[in-house]
């Protein structure tokens, strides 16, 4: 027998449908309202179009943000292992991207970052940007971080650092000519006190380095580092443990570069792995999850490059899913009241 649904059932389900489809509408981060300000915002999603930070040839990632645009429709979805729509659950904005007037100017650039995400945390909202380059987690933390901060209470924050490379390199003065730049933002905001070292891990480092000691900068700072090969010795399960140990009780910032991941999930990155495994998207959302429940006052995505993507988008698709996380571990968080450090399921 047909289930007998309310007229004002069947709209609603038609309003849904229609939302899912990337191809139709005005294309906001995951067709949330488009918004001026944070203002009666819950999360707010910021796209960060900057790609100075880098240094090389590969700098189409200023397009990263408007690519995620235009498909994320596709990721409006409710989180079945969290039975959690965040959509209805939180009041989510797109508060568009971050003016970048002097967008070939790095240091300029960082700057006009952090003046803007230093408006969200004298708001108290937490942000899930999509880059860029992996400079702009720098501006970010600089207004989210530390003394000062709203949103981590004045504490440095702990990184949950999703990379195949460090970015720590302290060892390095510029990066072609950028300072603050993708090479040198996980050292920096240490040494800054932004960002506790101490009770942070870098996951997915992984690769062919062109020093045997590349490495030891991220130990001198106090970094956890779970390269892909210690993460194949010890398991999924024991490095959850290690993430919950490091970062429980703290203030949170997840930031992922999509070059974690295996060239065949995402192969239109700034910085390509080709030589060695990366995690699968499964194995990466399995580590996100690790924060669920802790203090996330916010996370990016970066490194995409669209004009290197496959012609379906996948590399834009599975950034937008990442962005998913993030939102979802906030928005669980709130829905909870905002406590910190409940068990990880």
């Amino acid at each position: 027998m047909a289930a007998d649904h309310s007229a004002a059932e069947l709209r609603r389900n038609e309003e849904v449908f229609l939302q899912g489809l990337y191809w139709w509408g005005i294309p906001t981060l995951f067709r949330c309202p488009a918004a001026d300000s944070p203002a009666d915002c819950d999360i707010a999603l910021v796209g960060v179009p900057h790609s100075t930070g880098n240094g090389t040839t590969e700098r189409d990632q200023h397009l990263g943000p408007r690519a995620v645009r235009d498909i994320s429709a596709l990721g409006r979805r409710v989180h079945m292992k969290y039975q959690l729509d965040p959509w209805t659950s939180a009041r989510i904005h797109d508060l568009g991207d971050v003016p970048l007037p002097e967008g070939n100017n790095n240091e300029k650039s960082i700057e006009h970052i952090t003046e803007f995400y230093r408006v969200l945390d004298e708001a108290g909202t937490p942000a899930v940007s999509i880059g860029g380059d992996h400079s702009i987690t720098g501006g970010i933390l600089q207004a989210f971080g530390g003394r000062g901060s709203r949103l981590s209470g004045g504490e440095k924050v702990s990184l949950l650092h999703f990379d195949a490379h460090t970015d720590a390199f302290q060892n390095m003065e510029h990066f072609l000519g950028a300072r603050k730049s993708a090479a040198h933002w996980a050292a920096y905001l240490v040494t800054d006190e932004h960002v506790d070292a101490s009770r942070s891990v870098q996951v997915g480092i992984r690769g062919n380095p062109r020093t045997l000691d590349w490495l030891q900068p991220s130990y001198d700072l106090g970094y956890e580092v779970v390269t892909m090969d210690r993460y194949a010795e010890l398991g999924p399960a024991r490095c959850i443990e290690i993430i919950r140990e490091r970062l429980e009780g703290r203030p949170v910032y997840v930031t992922f570069d999509l070059d974690c991941l295996d060239p065949t999930v995402a192969p239109g990155v700034a910085n390509i792995e080709a030589g060695s495994t990366g995690f699968t998207a499964a194995q990466a959302i399995e580590l996100i999850q690790a924060a669920r429940g802790l203090n996330v006052i916010g996370g990016d995505v970066v490194c995409l490059m669209p004009t290197r993507d496959n012609p379906n988008r996948i590399t834009s698709m599975v950034a937008n899913a990442v962005m998913f996380e993030i939102v979802c571990l906030i928005a669980d968080r709130l829905r909870q009241g905002g406590g910190d450090g409940a068990a990880a399921s």
